[in-house]
């Protein structure tokens, strides 16, 4: 993972835009399956802006050991601030391939559509396993394809328009990893049983497709690469807002695969 992309005003338009969009919904249905473990301990990898944070903190017991890390201190700063100098978080920087945390140490491991990231996964699953406590579980999300979540391809094929001949790639990245068989064996290869996964769709209201628009060109790398390429980001989030407004209209369907992993 790169932790310099995730920089300058990506946090905000990521947190403001496509929060209440796509994350929300899902952030809600994590926090519930993790409400339910009853943890007295919990970290989550990947945490980003604390949208699932904020969620857990809020059905969780206040004595609860709440860890947010991510790689990306400036995805932390938005993180802290959703939060009161009273509430027991602590925010942290760490790489889910090198989690620097003792053997044993969390009831809960989880991580919202972070491990899609994880440039070795095998690794970040090992890792998750050794910090985990015996009888704890990992809970973590992963979007499920392109063909279920329509504006991810609807953005791309908008975004590729411009750069026929080179056109950014990452909405590759986090809608190319759901395979329940590929993530349930690589789990159980890190030690993980029972592997369970569960595909979780949802109908999102699109309050503003210009808002939308904005989060997902200015609100993470693919901003980046339409500058890279001398692209106008104004004029690639104008043409962005159009599709999804012409094809999508006032709402939208998502869907993520939830994954729950024991370690027994």
């Amino acid at each position: 993972m790169d932790s310099a992309k995730f920089v300058g005003s990506i946090p905000e338009n990521y947190d403001q835009y496509l929060g209440p969009h796509i994350f929300e919904g899902y952030a809600d249905d994590l926090a519930r399956r993790i409400s339910i473990l009853n943890p007295g301990s919990v970290l989550e990898l990947a945490s980003g802006t604390g949208i699932l944070t904020r969620k857990i903190g809020s059905l969780l017991d206040r004595a609860c050991d709440l860890i947010a890390s991510d790689l990306n201190e400036p995805m932390l700063e938005v993180a802290r601030a959703k939060f009161d100098d009273g509430d027991e978080v602590k925010f942290e920087v760490a790489d889910a391939m090198e989690l620097p945390y003792a053997n044993e140490r969390f009831d809960v491991v989880t991580c919202q559509f972070g491990v899609m990231f994880f440039p070795d996964k095998t690794r970040s699953y090992q890792e998750a396993h050794r910090v985990l406590k015996y009888g704890g579980a990992y809970v973590f999300s992963v979007w499920g394809p392109w063909a279920t979540n329509p504006f991810a391809r609807i953005a791309h094929e908008t975004v590729a328009s411009f750069f026929p001949d080179n056109p950014p790639g990452f909405y590759k990245v986090p809608f190319g990893y759901h395979d329940g068989d590929e993530i349930r064996r690589v789990l159980e290869s890190a030690g993980f049983s029972p592997v369970s996964t569960e595909e979780v769709n949802l109908t999102s209201k699109i309050m503003s497709p210009d808002e939308f628009a904005r989060g997902l060109v200015f609100g993470n790398p693919l901003y980046q690469e339409v500058t890279d390429r001398g692209g106008d980001v104004n004029e690639v989030c104008d043409a962005v807002s159009a599709s999804i407004e012409q094809e999508l209209g006032s709402e939208m369907p998502l869907q993520a695969v939830v994954v729950t992993a024991y370690k027994n």
